[in-house]
Formats: structure tokens, sequence, C-alpha cells
């Protein structure tokens, strides 16, 4: 990676949303969303959403909340928990946060949120296993933000020293190269894994993942491949033991239908097994 004065400068995450799913100790993404906002200097907004609530699907991913649906500011009873994340916050380094309980179900939530954020982490077993999709993907499908997800069970210092992206030339993936710059410009070493063959869509702008990132200061080392979503997905995960990596970027490709979530096998493999933290954007 390299960096020189006319290297165009990158946005920073301005706005750190760390959803909360335990306040004494704080949870893994309050730690990380901490960690992160120190390093920038941004906002951290932390937020509680009922274990209740990280399960509901179905109905309740298809209505719209009402305003006050989304309680924004936190009532009485959760005066003590404000003031001990303010005060969480302080301790690490950060000016100004804020404390937020929310009263719908997470896809709703994150939507809601995140128009006011440049980064959500989140806590991959925040959500039972028989509800990664339908629920925390959901979220990531409809919230229109980045989302570091975190693996279960991280107890260490998060870092962002080896990073490997995945790019198959999707709009998906270009969005979360261009959001996971501010990580790319201090990673220590960058394998970009392109597995676009532009087959198919021949009248779409091209987009060179490698060119894009040498504009940016970033000086990755390509490793081009040709294989199925499926088997891309493996292949991320191998690279990323292989190098020890930190982080992987990658788009979460997908849509979703009245009572069905459709995910690329890529998308989905690396939702279910991955064992480092994940940047991933729809």
């Amino acid at each position: 990676m390299t960096s020189t004065e006319q290297t165009p400068d990158v946005k920073r995450p301005g706005d750190i949303l760390a959803l909360a799913t335990s306040t004494s100790p704080w949870s893994p993404a309050v730690v990380a969303g901490a960690a992160i906002a120190r390093r920038w200097g941004s906002n951290l907004t932390g937020c509680y959403l009922d274990p209740a609530l990280r399960k509901l699907t179905g109905s309740e991913a298809d209505s719209e909340p009402s305003v006050l649906g989304l309680l924004l500011e936190p009532r009485a009873e959760f005066a003590d928990e404000r003031a001990a994340f303010e005060s969480f916050a302080r301790r690490s380094g950060i000016s100004n946060a804020d404390w937020i309980v929310a009263r719908m179900g997470l896809a709703h939530s994150l939507r809601w949120l995140g128009a006011r954020h440049d980064l959500a982490v989140i806590e991959r077993d925040m959500v039972p296993a028989s509800g990664l999709l339908d629920v925390l993907g959901e979220a990531i499908l409809s919230c229109q933000l980045p989302c570091l997800i975190l693996p279960p069970r991280l107890d260490r210092e998060i870092r962002f020293e080896r990073i490997v992206i995945g790019c198959n030339g999707s709009v998906e993936a270009i969005r979360s190269i261009h959001a996971a710059l501010p990580f790319l410009r201090v990673a220590r070493q960058v394998t970009l894994v392109d597995g676009d063959m532009r087959n198919g869509d021949e009248g779409r702008p091209h987009f060179d993942p490698f060119i894009y990132l040498l504009r940016h200061g970033v000086t990755p080392r390509p490793n081009y491949i040709r294989a199925s979503s499926a088997m891309a997905g493996e292949i991320l995960l191998k690279e990323v033991e292989n190098i020890d990596a930190d982080l992987l970027v990658m788009g979460a490709y997908g849509h979703s239908r009245v009572r069905e979530r459709v995910f690329g096998g890529a998308t989905r493999r690396v939702l279910e097994e991955a064992v480092v933290p994940v940047l991933m954007q729809h």
C-alpha cells in the first residue's frame, strides 16, 4: 500500500452505528465501533435492540414502521444505560456519542438509522443461526449502508492490516470497495480477488478494481479467478486464511421478494462461515 500527497482524499466514516447486544460488558460491536470512531474522530451511536425484536421475520419485515415505532430518544428507564455509554465513549477517546433503544425489528431499525450513518457494526450472532439470512441478510440488503459484520465470539482488538477484497464486477462489489477505502488506505497488505469475467453485460461501463485502487493510493496484489458464485465464496474464505487477513471486503449480492430472500452463493457462504470481520454493502 502506498500513499502520496497526490492521492485523492477519501471521506472517512463520520458517523458510526454500533448495534449493541449487551451493555455489561459492552458487546463486541460496541467495542469495535468505538475503536473505529476513535481512529477517525467519528461520532458514535450505540443502538440496543431487544432480543425478542432481533428474531422478527415474515410480516414484520414487510410492514412499514411508524415514526413512533423507532425510539430515537431513550425513555427515562434507559437513562442509566445512556450515561454508561457516554462514559464508555469518553474513556475511549470519543467526543460525540449517542445512545438509542430501537423499538422495531432489525431490518427496519437499520434502514431508518442507516439514513444518517456511514457504517454499521453488527455481530453476526446477534440473531439465531436459523434467522441469519431472513433477518440479518434482509437487514443488510435493505439498509443501503456499509455493514461491518463481526464473527461470533470476537474477543480480540479489531485491526485492518491485511485485507482481502472480493470483486465480481457487480454494483454491490463496487460499492463495497468504495466504502472500504478508508480501511484499505491504512492496510499493510491488500489482496484483490477479481472474478469479473464481464460476460452477458457488455454494455455496462467498465470498472477495473485494480486501477481504481491504485488511483486511491492502494496497491493490491491481484488474483484473477474464474469460478461459480458458490466456489467464489470458498476461494475468498481460503484467501483470508492464507494471508491471515483481518478483514474481507465484498458486495452483498441478493434481492428480496415477498416472503423470500434470494442470496448469491458467495454472499451466503461468507455470511455463514467467515471467521473475520466482513465489510459488505448491497
